[in-house]
């Protein structure tokens, strides 16, 4: 089926503020306070590939294209994918990363963005990225899991084709919620129902990470088409990569002050907003396949 991809742009406007002053010593010293000030509350914060993550595989696959950081590319050929991770660990934060996914026939390969704890009751929250033959339309993949159990997953076709350029994908993970958007746009919202018995990721800090990789078996259609390594090495980039968290160091965290990730929810913008998402994009949601839980959906999604 040929998909036709919508245009959808979210303008903003930013008026420059002009500030004229009497050029008095006094007045330059408290405007230079009121800025340093004001620049510390909003926690403005310009990531680089080369100081805050490592290429920790992919034997050469995975480069970083400019000085200052702001370029990363991974590919993946019949030996092997690539992949990078934070320096860092954190427990709660907010991740986001601008990605143009590869083009053209995709099928069987995956592109991530994600965060994930060690060991083998692992926490995780997913950005996974299902490629496809030519002409048909990438799955994004979510999924949340909590001490290695994942089965939440929800797949997404987007509204723009993200081989043509690059978009921003973003997780906020603070200590009530995990939201995942989509060049600001938010389409799903994964809520702390401790009280109710449902495991929350909250224990365990979390690296970032990104990777390219092979899942012909799998990722496109059940597996049922294959990659064509004939179009290899598949390529992906990466740009613009910021996190901002509560770092963790020497068996504690660290949380920037006054950091509004921290305490974001959705307000009825926002949730409309994951209705729209869901209602015209959505493919596939674990809370309505009664065929893979015949007894009753999990208890999440009640």
């Amino acid at each position: 089926t040929n998909v036709t991809y919508l245009n959808f742009h979210q303008q903003y406007n930013i008026r420059d503020l002009q500030v004229k002053m009497k050029p008095s010593c006094g007045t330059r010293l408290a405007f230079l306070a009121l800025f340093l000030f004001a620049l510390q509350s909003v926690c403005v914060y310009a990531g680089s590939f080369h100081k805050d993550v490592q290429i920790h595989w992919g034997d050469g696959r995975g480069k970083i294209h400019d000085n200052e950081g702001k370029l990363l590319s991974l590919s993946l050929d019949k030996s092997s994918g690539s992949g990078f991770q934070s320096n860092q660990e954190f427990l709660y934060g907010k991740a986001e990363v601008q990605m143009k996914l590869v083009p053209g026939n995709s099928a069987g390969t995956v592109t991530t963005f994600y965060l994930k704890a060690p060991g083998t009751m692992w926490d995780e929250i997913d950005f996974e990225f299902l490629g496809n033959i030519s002409g048909h339309p990438y799955t994004l993949h979510t999924n949340v899991y909590t001490k290695g159990t994942g089965d939440k997953e929800q797949q997404f076709h987007l509204w723009f084709d993200p081989t043509l350029g690059f978009h921003t994908y973003c997780i906020t993970w603070n200590p009530q919620r995990i939201i995942f958007t989509v060049d600001g746009i938010p389409i799903r919202e994964f809520k702390n129902s401790e009280s109710i018995g449902i495991p929350f990721p909250k224990d365990q800090p979390m690296r970032v990470y990104a990777s390219l990789w092979e899942a012909e078996h799998w990722a496109t259609r059940g597996g049922l088409e294959k990659t064509d390594w004939s179009k290899a090495p598949f390529t992906a980039f990466y740009r613009n990569y910021n996190v901002e968290g509560c770092v963790w160091a020497n068996g504690k965290s660290s949380c920037p002050a006054n950091s509004p990730w921290f305490t974001q929810t959705l307000d009825k913008n926002g949730i409309d907003k994951v209705k729209w998402a869901q209602s015209k994009y959505m493919v596939y949601n674990y809370c309505t396949d009664t065929k893979r839980f015949p007894k009753g959906v999990p208890k999440v999604c009640t």
